[in-house]
């Protein structure tokens, strides 16, 4: 079985779940983000679940500052990715905003984890946000980049496509 370990990124807004829930009508998906466990954590700190800027910085500072101390983030989404390769799953779509955390987790896979941009959506202007998260989405060279700015009929045969080819590779 052909399997792809995708990881997603753009800023907020512009279409990154609709892309995954696009993807999983026509193969087997898991969908995870690094910030996943820090949301947990930032329950106890009394996030609501909020997105909004001011919470999106916030969720910003604790995924770094849990990446400094121990590089929590990218050791929990290795797990996973070593989890998604022993299943049958077909795509792994790993949600990582900073350039720096991309890099990283692309070495510790051995290159396996490919890389795409999806740009498009209502805010996609580059420093909207106030945050590195959603503010350097471009400042790295990815592998594919998917404009989002079709119906959503064309937007769904358009991703069917896209992940027919990267899974072919």
């Amino acid at each position: 079985m052909n399997k792809a370990v995708v990881i997603i990124n753009g800023a907020g807004g512009v279409g990154k779940d609709t892309i995954c829930d696009l993807a999983a009508k026509h193969f087997k998906v898991r969908n995870i983000s690094s910030v996943d466990p820090i949301k947990e954590i930032a329950t106890f700190c009394g996030w609501t679940g909020v997105k909004d800027d001011r919470a999106r910085k916030f969720l910003h500072d604790l995924k770094t500052i849990t990446a400094e101390y121990n590089d929590f983030p990218t050791n929990w989404a290795l797990n996973v990715f070593r989890q998604f390769l022993e299943n049958d799953e077909e795509i792994l779509f790993v949600h990582i905003r900073e350039p720096w955390e991309i890099e990283k987790f692309v070495k510790a896979t051995d290159g396996v984890a490919k890389t795409l941009l999806v740009r498009g959506g209502s805010r996609s202007r580059a420093g909207a946000y106030g945050n590195a998260a959603d503010d350097m989405v471009e400042n790295y060279t990815y592998d594919y980049y998917f404009v989002n700015d079709r119906p959503l009929d064309e937007t769904e045969l358009n991703v069917k496509a896209l992940f027919e080819d990267i899974l072919s590779k």
